[in-house]
């Protein structure tokens, strides 16, 4: 016996489909609305504005003529290299201000201790994806670096 394919079948196909799609975009945007930690910019003008002012400040970053290496050790402490023209920086301050990408952490302070020519943070960084804004300061001359450490 077959069964003719009849207006409730077809409503219950298109019922079934609807749902489906107002499900998944509920979920999604309710992961996107609870993982989005805060604002990126306070106000996106005056960030253009001073576009080109972080641009000449990066080329004169450039020109100091530094390498900095940041990483993590096996005991999740971030390392710090930092040389100018093969020279290990002696004597340079680092300091670091750590963040959650997503803002879900608060955001801390790192110090850092010298040890073999390189900086080593007075305290692990916690599990999971952090964003490192680091400070290193020798004499007048001062570099910055925000870097992805996981």
């Amino acid at each position: 016996m077959t069964r003719n394919f009849t207006g409730w079948h077809m409503m219950a196909i298109l019922v079934g489909f609807f749902a489906i799609v107002i499900s998944v975009n509920l979920f999604m945007a309710r992961a996107a609305i609870g993982t989005f930690g805060g604002v990126v910019v306070d106000n996106s003008y005056v960030a253009s504005q001073r576009f080109n002012q972080w641009l000449d400040k990066a080329e004169a970053q450039k020109a100091l003529g530094w390498t900095v290496e940041v990483g993590l050790t096996a005991d999740r402490h971030i390392r710090v290299a930092a040389d100018r023209d093969g020279t290990a920086l002696s004597g340079a301050q680092v300091t670091a201000l750590v963040r959650h990408p997503l803002g879900r952490a608060a955001e801390r302070p790192m110090g850092f201790h010298a040890k073999d020519h390189q900086w080593v943070s007075d305290a692990p960084l916690p599990a999971g994806r952090w964003l490192v804004h680091l400070n290193v300061r020798y004499g007048n001359d001062t570099f910055q670096r925000i870097e992805n450490l996981q």
